[in-house]
């Protein structure tokens, strides 16, 4: 099989792993902005740890058909997912271009270089100070970003004029469900579980702004002020000192405007 040499780039889908040096392969190689990412055979090193052959082509005849070196790339994004890359946050289109070795379902290329890049939105720092430092190993590649949602794909970054209303109204928007959600999650409400250190765990059976009203095992009523239960983030629960317990009476609450 005669491997052809592309003066003309292909078009390939990857996934990368992201952290704050940027974008690396699945094995570690990191991606620089502004330089081709060049096929290395790694055979030797491959050899010596699982006692693979050693390959037999010349080193600079990069990648080689009976080889495994090459910058791997897949026809489709439906392929990565297939192979079970999807837990990856990032992945985008990829130039490919030199010596390239084709396969059913993608390709081994000398060169690589990103064309667009795709985020999922779990993957993007939730503070705009980290956002931004982040987002500066990306926009470092001169490429087009976008943020995948709900199957579709916002538009966040674009080459040449930089941040897109689209997807700066889509962090904005998220930031606020963010905190939305945790201040509900911050809302003391009827059957919630407070642990009582010391005592065990008791169920909020009613409460206005000032005090909560528990229920400790099937009869013990106790009253605490809505100050002293605080929200334990670590470990994801509501908790309250011994002292601060008092025994009361849930008749005390008859008539008063309940947070529930």
């Amino acid at each position: 099989m005669i491997i052809p040499d592309y003066t003309s780039c292909l078009t390939g889908h990857r996934v990368w792993n992201w952290d704050a040096a940027g974008l690396k392969s699945l094995n570690g190689d990191l991606w620089l902005p502004g330089q081709p990412l060049s096929a290395v055979c790694k055979a030797d090193a491959t050899r010596s740890i699982s006692g693979l052959s050693r390959a037999t082509h010349n080193p600079n005849e990069l990648p080689y058909f009976n080889c495994t070196c090459g910058v791997y790339a897949a026809r489709t994004v439906d392929h990565l997912h297939q192979c079970g890359y999807g837990k990856f946050g990032v992945h985008g289109e990829v130039y490919l271009w030199g010596r390239v070795v084709e396969h059913e379902r993608g390709w081994r290329a000398e060169f690589a270089y990103p064309k667009a890049l795709f985020l999922v939105p779990a993957t993007i720092p939730f503070s705009l100070s980290e956002i931004d430092a982040r987002l500066k190993t990306l926009t470092a590649f001169g490429t087009e970003i976008f943020i995948l949602h709900d199957h579709e794909h916002v538009a966040l970054w674009k080459n040449g004029s930089g941040y897109d209303a689209a997807g700066l109204d889509y962090l904005i928007n998220r930031r606020k469900e963010y905190y939305l959600r945790r201040g509900s999650e911050r809302t003391l409400r009827k059957g919630d579980r407070v642990a009582l250190l010391g005592l065990g765990i008791a169920v909020v059976e009613l409460a206005n702004s000032t005090e909560v009203g528990l229920v400790l095992g099937n009869r013990q009523i106790l009253r605490v002020a809505r100050k002293d239960i605080a929200l334990n983030e670590q470990n994801m629960r509501w908790e309250c000192g011994p002292s601060n317990v008092r025994r009361g009476n849930l008749r005390r609450y008859k008539g008063e405007k309940l947070c529930e």
